[in-house]
């Protein structure tokens, strides 16, 4: 095995590392206030994770976009994911190098990701009407990190198409 698919192997298991506290752990704190008779009275003060966007979704019947988020944020990566395995286990075969090819296929709509989660914070914000604070926690960034280090794993994958007979 390659010196760079050990390189690939190696972010891709601390891409998966970063996956899981990407989406249970706080990723956006939203407080909006108010200011009535001089004083500031607090609206609402909500936080949420990835994980907890979608169950809060899907609770108030926007299904469609907590199933996009699902999809892009929580699916998709898992996918990538565990083509790895077969990828590397099957080595130098046909099957091989077209599981390479889907997972690079996967890659090329890598931002949806980070649309989703946008998509996120704009329905969060949306729901304020006053004085906004917005705070990215610490799912929010391990989400990123995530997002660039399983990016930079799969380009620097490498699977040779079998040779042909």
């Amino acid at each position: 095995m390659t010196k760079r698919n050990l390189l690939a192997i190696g972010l891709s298991i601390v891409s998966l590392a970063l996956l899981w506290p990407g989406l249970v752990e706080p990723a956006l704190t939203i407080r909006a206030t108010i200011e009535m008779f001089g004083a500031e009275r607090e609206l609402t003060n909500e936080t949420r994770s990835v994980i907890g966007a979608v169950q809060s979704l899907h609770a108030s019947g926007n299904d469609f976009v907590a199933g996009l988020i699902l999809l892009f944020s929580v699916l998709v990566p898992v996918a990538k994911a565990a083509l790895l395995v077969p990828i590397l286990t099957l080595r130098g075969t046909p099957a091989a190098y077209r599981l390479w090819r889907i997972v690079q296929l996967i890659s090329k709509w890598s931002m949806a990701d980070v649309f989703a989660v946008g998509m996120l914070i704009a329905l969060l914000v949306a729901k304020g009407t006053a004085n906004l604070s917005a705070v990215a926690g610490t799912g929010f960034y391990c989400f990123a990190a995530y997002c660039l280090t399983s990016n930079a794993a799969f380009q620097l994958l490498t699977v040779e198409p079998p040779a042909s007979r």
